[in-house]
């Protein structure tokens, strides 16, 4: 398939997705949303397919949510803002439920919703010198996307609470630890590790592979539910908040302040 913000491809059973806006450091516009959900629909019509590595192209996983994408038209209809508010959280479900085992393989930086695109994948392997942040309360708006109910089954309640209320950066190594990352690797030698990993899992029988990974979604649904269904709604009220244009003000100044210095 031809995509104007990513690259897919397939050799055998292993296939790769590759976010492809290296400019804007792989950050997520509207188009690349609805692309990702079409994506992992098209990589399950893939009959032979058994791993999917998720990459971002350039110098970064993804920066997240794509900050210079011209908000939607309040006259525009309240279905229509709905529906764009709820393309992240659709995403992410379409990436969740590939048949494909998936493994995101991040390098540079993974900011806000690239983290939880990592979430959605079933494995991650990170290079040693990426930078991980979730910056969304500091840019005045909650988490969406699905992306509480994800992180409290990965990393637990105490973790999640700190990462999204304080926005801190925070390491592979944290992550690892915290068990949100399977293998921290050289840089260097990234691709390297992802793609030994994922001829592993191809190289095992597909029927009780796949089976193990419906399993372990389940009950992770269960332990942690979803609270992700008004997402969309509660993103529409803080983009519209004089607190959250202001924030988001704030949060861009500054970076752009942080790029001058280096």
């Amino acid at each position: 398939m031809n995509f104007e913000t990513l690259n897919v491809e397939v050799g055998g059973a292993i296939g790769r997705l590759t976010l492809n806006r290296p400019g804007r450091l792989n950050a997520m516009n509207a188009t690349m949303l609805r692309e990702l959900a079409d994506a992992a629909r098209w990589f399950d019509s893939q009959r032979d397919l058994r791993v999917v590595i998720v990459r971002g192209a350039g110098r970064a996983f993804s920066a997240g949510a794509d900050l210079k994408e011209p908000a939607r038209n309040d006259s525009d209809s309240w279905p229509a803002r709905r529906e764009a508010a709820q393309a992240g959280s659709r995403m992410m479900d379409a990436v969740e439920a590939m048949k494909a085992t998936t493994i995101a393989s991040v390098h540079g930086y993974a900011v806000g919703g690239a983290v939880l695109l990592m979430a959605a994948c079933d494995l991650r392997v990170a290079a040693d010198d990426a930078v991980f942040s979730i910056p969304e309360v500091e840019l005045g708006i909650p988490l969406a996307w699905g992306g509480i109910p994800r992180l409290v089954r990965e990393i637990g309640p105490a973790m999640t609470k700190e990462l999204v209320i304080t926005c801190r950066r925070f390491t592979p190594g944290e992550a690892k630890a915290m068990g949100f990352v399977n293998r921290v690797v050289p840089s260097s030698e990234l691709e390297v590790h992802t793609t030994n990993l994922a001829e592993e899992i191809a190289a095992m029988p597909m029927a009780p592979v796949a089976i193990t990974k419906e399993h372990v979604n389940a009950v992770s649904r269960a332990i942690a539910g979803s609270s992700a269904y008004a997402d969309g709604d509660v993103l529409l009220s803080a983009f519209a908040s004089v607190e959250g244009v202001e924030a988001r003000e704030s949060y861009i100044e500054r970076r752009l302040k942080r790029k001058e210095k280096d």
